[in-house]
């Protein structure tokens, strides 16, 4: 397994798709196999990043352009790369990370007339030109994936309207997600190199099982 050292491995997906219970079983598959793996997401991980984030999330903030939420996500995201996943990467430790480049590409793609060229030169300058070694799509219907989400929003752990209120992106409206979930599965198709679409709405073993064998082919 020492051909997974210094990788760096991302989960994405469109809403309630099972990233966060699928990162936790693959890190503890690689711990098993005497690997040292550190798991974050993005938009977050570090103290400037969360900031962002609440800006981010937060419904408030309707009157936000999808340019400046691209900038923002890309901001947080350097900030992500600098902190922890470059020096992470460095010393030979796997990286899973929670949504990343292939999250905007999926989200702010076409808003505001942005397109996938001009996310990727800003991303190229955010993450230092350092790309996924493999971006891993857990797709599944929108109907599912909607069944799956649960209200999370809260920019307070004790605030009364934790687990209530709906975060700025779950309020949009199926349309905007089911195009999202396409999105998802173009960059796939263009890049079949540094993608992987796996179907998510399995049991959660079998989709560990799948993922498993994607992480075991890299090189």
């Amino acid at each position: 397994m020492s051909n997974l050292r210094g990788k760096f491995i991302v989960l994405d997906g469109g809403e309630g798709c099972g990233k966060s219970t699928q990162m936790a079983l693959l890190a503890e598959r690689l711990a098993s196999q005497g690997l040292e793996a550190i798991r974050v997401h993005d938009p977050g991980a570090t103290p400037i990043g969360e900031k962002v984030r609440a800006i981010l999330l937060n419904p408030e903030n309707s009157e936000m352009s999808m340019r400046c939420e691209m900038l923002l996500y890309m901001s947080a995201r350097s900030q992500l790369m600098f902190e922890t996943i470059l020096p992470a990467l460095k010393d030979g430790k796997v990286v899973i990370c929670d949504r990343f480049v292939s999250s905007t590409l999926a989200y702010q793609l076409g808003g505001d007339g942005l397109t996938a060229n001009e996310i990727r030169t800003v991303a190229e300058i955010a993450i230092k030109q350092r790309w996924p070694d493999v971006t891993i799509i857990l797709d599944m219907p929108i109907e599912a994936s909607f069944e799956r989400v649960r209200p999370k929003f809260s920019l307070f752990p004790d605030d009364p309207e934790a687990g209530v209120v709906k975060d700025r992106i779950e309020q949009r409206p199926r349309e905007y997600h089911e195009q999202v979930r396409q999105n998802y599965l173009a960059q796939a198709k263009a890049y079949p190199d540094r993608y992987k679409v796996i179907q998510a709405d399995r049991s959660q073993q079998e989709v560990h099982e799948a993922i498993w064998r994607t992480v075991n082919a890299l090189k």
